[in-house]
């Protein structure tokens, strides 16, 4: 597969605490008829640090596009895991160098129920980033397929642009125009937008603008 690696918005889960007073049975009565022995309130012990905050989830899954093409349903999602999941291990170069990371990135296409590069396992489709801000899990456009490497049939084409990137914009061979809009990944500076191309089809050029509408970049090479 060509890959160039690059609403619904990531459930973050509460977690609730609170105190709660005891009375504690009174105590002897005193000398003298009238005496008693006051009513003695403890208090609970304070719910820890950790609990009176909202925690992070491991994992945060952003959904970038979802529709139907050819007959087929297709979606493009994002998944970040802030540490580098059981199972995974940091890809080697044939110099032997170990890529560098602490999380990681991964980019979830399907056509139909079949995901994109999944022959390749689990961790095909992801790369090893580190932290939530690194820029280099930006910068990257691809056009991905079941088939022909993504030169033919049902693809996608799937963009990771900078910030300054609002949405793209397909012109393709028949005059018709998709747009994307960029989506981002929740307390992340990962984002995507995502497109369909219809088997037959063919791409003029593929843009990008900003939030005012001024044209970032024109691309007539993907096809």
């Amino acid at each position: 597969m060509t890959a160039v690696v690059a609403a619904a918005a990531a459930a973050i889960g509460a977690v609730s605490f609170g105190a709660s007073a005891i009375a504690a049975p009174p105590g002897p009565a005193a000398s003298g008829p009238a005496a008693s022995s006051p009513a003695v309130h403890r208090a609970a012990a304070p719910a820890s640090t950790a609990a009176a905050h909202k925690q992070a989830p491991r994992v945060v899954t952003q959904l970038i596009g979802k529709g139907r093409v050819d007959g087929h349903r297709w979606s493009v999602s994002l998944e970040f895991y802030r540490t580098l999941p059981k199972g995974y291990t940091l890809p080697t170069s044939p110099n032997g160098t170990t890529a560098s990371g602490d999380a990681l990135l991964c980019q979830r296409m399907y056509i139909g129920k079949v995901r994109m590069d999944h022959q390749g396992g689990p961790w095909s489709d992801c790369q090893p980033v580190t932290g939530a801000h690194d820029p280099q899990g930006s910068g990257g456009m691809g056009l991905w397929g079941l088939q022909d490497k993504g030169t033919t049939g049902t693809r996608l084409m799937v963009s990771n642009p900078g910030p300054e990137v609002a949405y793209g914009v397909l012109f393709l061979s028949d005059g018709t125009r998709v747009r994307a809009n960029t989506v981002t990944v929740p307390g992340t500076d990962y984002r995507a937008w995502a497109a369909p191309i219809a088997d037959g089809q063919t791409i003029d050029a593929v843009d990008q603008y900003d939030a005012h509408g001024h044209r970032l970049s024109h691309d007539t090479f993907w096809h």
